[in-house]
């Protein structure tokens, strides 16, 4: 059965089916390819006296144990942790499947072989950021990159890509899982492609001149980039009348945001832009997208792709399973990986919507989706804003607000200490870009009521730039990824983060 067809069957069916079958799927892929090949997992299940058919249910995925982002971490006692969980296959296994069996006598041992490195030989990685540790590298085998060209692919079908769509890929260049994902959205979705490379390879001004000249009717990349390439192209009266869609990945894409982009793709001459984001992870090897919707009405979430890989909701304190609906820590399973493999990983990102298995309310399909708000955990950061206690404050919902800022467009959030003293009280600073000269008294009053009545929480000082001044704070063209939070605390301070199970947002005001 081809991946359109096995798609179209999931999308026509109930929750209880679709989670039977997951369940089903994932008991033969750990009895026939996690257990028997890899090391750590076949461990661990023995440690807990489980087996594949200890999973007769997707409530028995309770049963396994999580893997955490620490677990894949090396250490000094193990520098190459990371292959722990590739799975690496027993030919004397394999060799004596029925399926082995026939396919030699069908077509002799050198297909046998081949089809065996086609499905096990790691041919590819990607790699975690590593913006809070050293990357980690993930590999992909033939059989991986095939899976990430369907879901790829998807991505083109459910934001309503065409064939005869051209697309302006602006991910930067790197082995990165957002970059490989557009690129095989333009191969396997059949769109003509044009990768950029983003700011870092032709800088804004290449980046803008492509714009131009191809005129894309779907533009992809990092929201931040977007933002300062459609700003750019504005300001300097470029047209694109054709642009359809923006899609976006690899940070959190508020309503604010959203309208921003369109307002700036107006400027363009384009009109009833789809603003879509997409939601994945290095850990998954896969991403998922939002339908179109209307503007102002709620997205219809992030639509899975529940034949590849399976995703739960649990609460971030205890670890339990969540129902459908209900917020929580978003923990993700594979039903067909290869190469590396973790079961029930802990991805830290919070979803406020949690799941849904009815019918979307915009394009019908009955996929699985990931509704609401995605945070990460990791970004409520301890602040010492005063000298009674010190403070939680979740970045998320700062981030949030700042996007939605009618008034405001690029921005960035300042961490330092008073005077530079490590000793001293924490600072945070506001640099901003004011949208259309509004007056600055006025807007640095909103900002610091906007702040105080959604976080209790005042900025020391609000600083405005121009929009190059922006760019250049942001590293536009420098950094892999636009800094819109950057913490210039001394380190040992910089990284005293609360841990995930104190997620709960403690603010206490501070006097501007």
């Amino acid at each position: 059965m081809s991946s359109s067809l096995l798609q179209r069957r999931w999308q026509q069916l109930p929750e209880r089916a679709v989670r039977q079958l997951q369940a089903e799927r994932l008991r033969h892929y750990l009895r026939t390819v996690v257990l028997p090949f890899s090391g750590r997992y076949g461990k661990l299940f023995r440690e807990h006296g489980l087996s594949a058919d200890s999973i007769r249910t997707l409530d028995d995925l309770r049963k396994i144990p999580f893997t955490t982002k620490a677990d894949l971490q090396s250490t000094p006692e193990e520098p190459q942790r990371f292959r722990d969980f590739i799975l690496v296959p027993d030919q004397k296994v394999l060799a004596h499947r029925p399926s082995t069996i026939v396919n030699a006598l069908l077509h002799g041992r050198a297909a046998v072989k081949q089809a065996f490195e086609s499905e096990f030989r790691p041919i590819f990685l990607t790699a975690t950021t590593g913006r809070s540790a050293e990357p980690t590298p993930f590999f992909y085998t033939r059989r991986d990159l095939d899976h990430l060209a369907t879901v790829a692919a998807r991505v083109v079908e459910i934001c309503n890509g065409r064939r005869e769509d051209k697309m302006l890929n602006t991910f930067p260049f790197a082995p990165h899982l957002a970059f490989w994902l557009a690129h095989y959205a333009g191969t396997a979705g059949g769109v003509l492609t044009l990768s950029s490379g983003g700011g870092k390879v032709m800088g804004t001004e290449g980046n803008l001149r492509q714009l131009r000249k191809f005129k894309p009717d779907t533009l992809i990349g990092i929201p931040t980039f977007i933002y300062h390439l459609l700003h750019q192209a504005a300001e300097e009266g470029a047209r694109c009348e054709n642009l359809q869609r923006i899609v976006l990945g690899g940070e959190k894409v508020s309503d604010g945001l959203r309208q921003k982009l369109r307002e700036l793709a107006g400027e363009l001459g384009a009109r009833n832009v789809d603003v879509l984001a997409t939601y994945g992870f290095t850990e998954a090897k896969m991403a998922w997208p939002e339908c179109p919707f209307p503007p102002g009405e709620p997205s219809g979430g992030y639509h899975l792709s529940p034949d590849l890989g399976i995703l739960e909701v649990v609460d971030p304190k205890t670890g339990a399973p969540l129902p459908p609906g209900h917020a929580g820590e978003i923990v993700f399973t594979p039903l067909d990986a290869r190469g590396s493999v973790v079961l029930r990983y802990r991805t830290g990102d919070y979803t406020d919507g949690g799941l849904a298995y009815e019918p979307c309310p915009h394009c019908g399909r009955s996929l699985p989706r990931l509704l609401g708000n995605l945070s990460r955990l990791s970004e409520v950061k301890a602040l010492h804003l005063d000298k009674i206690k010190g403070t939680l404050v979740d970045f998320n919902e700062l981030e949030h607000l700042l996007d939605d800022a009618p008034h405001i467009g690029a921005w960035q959030v300042e961490l330092r200490k008073v005077n530079d003293d490590p000793l001293e009280l924490d600072e945070l600073i506001l640099h901003v870009h004011a949208l259309n000269g509004d007056d600055r008294t006025q807007l640095s009053r909103e900002l610091r009521e906007r702040c105080f009545s959604h976080l209790d929480l005042h900025p020391n000082r609000i600083v405005f730039h121009t929009a190059q001044e922006i760019r250049q704070l942001q590293g536009v063209g420098q950094v892999l990824k636009e800094q819109k939070l950057v913490d210039h605390r001394p380190s040992t301070l910089a990284n005293s983060n609360p841990p995930a199970s104190s997620r709960t947002l403690v603010t206490a005001s501070q006097a501007g």
